[in-house]
C-alpha cells in the first residue's frame, strides 16, 4: 500500500508525500454502552487507511481517492463539506482545524485503504483520524491525539451526519499492538490490556446484510436509555446515566421501570460489568471465561436490547455450539454487519466451511470471513 500510494502520489502531483496511517477497530465487548458514558473494550486492527500528503504552495487542496478512483479539489479559504461525498471527511477535518486556529495552507493528498466495506471496522473513523494525523504532521501542528479524536468525532457529527460515539476514533488513534483499550466513555481515558490469544484467533463473519431498521432503532434505544435515567433519578440521586447503576440494584430498577424499558436498561447495566470481567479474564489468560462473556453479550443484545437480526443470531448460535469456538457475538450497532468469534486457529478452515454451509443453506447468502489481528494506533510513517 505504501509504495503504491507513493507512486500514485508522484504521478498526480510530482512530489513525494508524508504518509500517515490510522487503523480500523474491532470492539471485543461493550456494545451500546458508549452513549450512556459506560465502558467499551475496543482494539485497533492491522487493516486501515493510509493518507499521503504534501504542501503544494497554492490556495487549493487537491485530493485523490484510490478506492473511488476520483479526484476532488477545493479552495482552502472557501469550501463547504458535501454530505455523502468521500471528500467531506477531508473538508470536515480541515474546517475544524481552521476553526481551532490552525493555519492550513494548500496541500495535495492521496487516500487508500484495505478495510473491507461494510465490515463494521469503522473505516470512516480511521479516515478522519488518518487525515488529522497527516495534516498535523505536515504542518508540524503537534496536535494531541485526544484532540484529533474529538475533531474526528465532531466532523462525523457535523459534516457526515452520523452521531457516533467516541469509541471508534479513540481506538483508531490510541490503539496499541497486542493490546485492547479498556475505555471509560465518561472520562475519555483508557487502560491498555494485553491480549494474548494463544492458540486462538479472532475472526469476523460478515452477514452481508443491513436492515433498514438500523438507524431508527438506534435512536429509539438511545431515547429508551435516557427515559430510563429520568424515571430512575428520584430513587437514585446523583445518577447521570445507566452506567452509574450497579447490578445489585437490578431488582429495584425492574420495579421502577415500565416493562418495555427495563430490558434495555438491564443490557447497559450488565454489559458494563461484562466489559470489566472480560478485561480481567484476558489479563489472567482465562480465554474460556472471556468466550462465555462474548456469548452472554450476544444474548443480552439480542433478547434484552433487541438490536440483533435473524442473520446475526444464526451466525452466533451456530458458532457457539462448535467445540473449537470459545465465544461468538454480534459486533457493532446491530441489524446486520458482523459477528466476532474466538476460534481455535487450527480449526479456522473447518469453521469457515461449517458456517458457510449453514448460512448459505438458510439465507442463500455467502458470508465473508475477515481475519483480524490487533495492531497499532495512528502514526506517521
Amino acid at each position: 500500500m505504501i509504495s503504491q500510494l507513493t507512486q500514485i502520489f508522484y504521478s498526480y502531483f510530482a512530489s513525494t508525500p508524508l504518509i500517515a496511517f490510522a487503523p480500523g477497530r474491532i470492539n471485543l465487548i461493550g456494545e451500546h454502552t458508549d452513549y450512556q458514558e459506560g465502558f467499551v473494550f475496543p482494539a485497533a486492527v492491522e487493516q486501515g487507511i493510509w493518507v499521503g500528503i504534501q504542501k503544494n504552495g497554492q490556495k487549493i487542496c487537491r485530493i485523490y481517492s484510490m478506492d473511488f478512483d476520483q479526484e476532488f479539489t477545493f479552495d482552502i479559504d472557501a469550501f463547504s463539506p458535501k454530505k455523502g461525498h468521500w471528500a467531506t471527511y477531508v473538508m470536515g477535518m480541515a474546517a475544524l482545524l481552521q476553526q481551532s486556529g490552525y493555519e492550513i495552507e494548500g496541500f495535495d493528498m492521496v487516500i487508500g485503504g484495505n478495510i473491507p466495506v461494510g465490515s463494521g471496522l469503522s473505516s470512516s473513523a480511521a479516515l478522519s483520524v488518518a487525515i488529522g494525523t497527516a495534516i498535523s504532521g505536515l504542518f508540524d501542528f503537534q496536535i494531541p491525539k485526544k484532540n484529533i479524536v474529538l475533531y474526528a468525532q465532531k466532523s462525523e457529527h457535523l459534516f457526515a451526519g452520523v452521531k457516533c460515539g467516541i469509541m471508534d476514533p479513540y481506538a483508531s488513534a490510541f490503539g496499541a499492538a497486542g493490546k485492547a483499550l479498556l475505555l471509560d466513555c465518561r472520562s475519555n481515558t483508557h487502560e491498555e490490556i494485553p491480549v494474548n490469544l494463544g492458540e486462538y484467533s479472532l475472526m469476523l463473519v460478515n452477514t452481508k446484510v443491513k436492515h433498514s431498521l438500523a438507524d431508527s432503532a438506534y435512536n429509539k434505544r438511545r431515547e429508551a436509555c435516557e427515559e430510563s435515567v429520568r424515571i430512575l433519578e428520584p430513587n437514585f440521586p446523583g445518577i447521570k446515566t445507566l452506567r452509574d447503576i450497579g447490578v445489585s440494584d437490578l431488582e429495584k430498577v425492574e420495579k421502577l421501570l415500565p416493562e418495555g424499558l427495563f430490558p434495555k436498561a438491564k443490557h447497559v447495566i450488565t454489559e458494563c460489568v461484562r466489559v470489566h470481567e472480560a478485561a480481567k479474564a484476558l489479563q489472567s489468560g482465562d480465554l474460556k471465561t472471556f468466550g462465555k462473556l462474548l456469548n452472554a453479550s450476544h444474548q443480552s443484545l439480542s433478547q434484552d436490547f433487541e438490536v440483533s437480526c435473524p442473520e446475526l443470531d444464526f451466525l452466533a448460535e451456530i458458532a457457539q455450539v462448535l467445540d473449537f469456538v470459545l465465544g461468538s457475538r454480534m459486533m457493532g450497532g446491530g441489524f446486520g454487519g458482523c459477528t466476532i468469534n474466538l476460534v481455535k486457529t487450527s480449526e479456522l478452515e473447518n469453521f469457515h466451511q461449517t458456517i458457510s454451509a449453514g448460512y448459505e443453506r438458510t439465507f442463500a447468502i455467502s458470508p465473508d470471513f475477515i481475519p483480524v489481528k490487533i495492531g497499532s494506533g495512528a502514526h506517521l510513517l
